[in-house]
């Protein structure tokens, strides 16, 4: 069962705007005193619970489209090669 998420402290919540979770996790667990895996909850919670965050995502990590990109692309290649097949 997810935990609820808890005001985190202002230096934790910068780091997860400028997308550094990693850092986020490390701050929490120097202010609060907690261990690895309750502060990872902590921030994820908090993360999960702020919709539209900016750093939502690892650095570097990709945003995934589902797919919808790739069947907008195939969609008009189609129209294409329709169109040319019937002038």
């Amino acid at each position: 069962m997810p935990l609820p998420a808890r005001p985190l402290p202002s230096t934790v919540q910068e780091a997860l705007h400028r997308g550094n979770k990693i850092e986020a996790i490390k701050r929490l667990r120097e202010h609060d005193g907690i261990g690895l895996k309750e502060a990872k909850d902590a921030v994820e919670a908090f993360e999960r619970d702020m919709p539209g965050m900016v750093g939502a995502h690892a650095p570097g990590e990709v945003p995934q489209t589902g797919g919808r990109i790739w069947l907008a692309v195939v969609a008009v290649l189609a129209a294409v090669v329709v169109f040319l097949l019937l002038r």
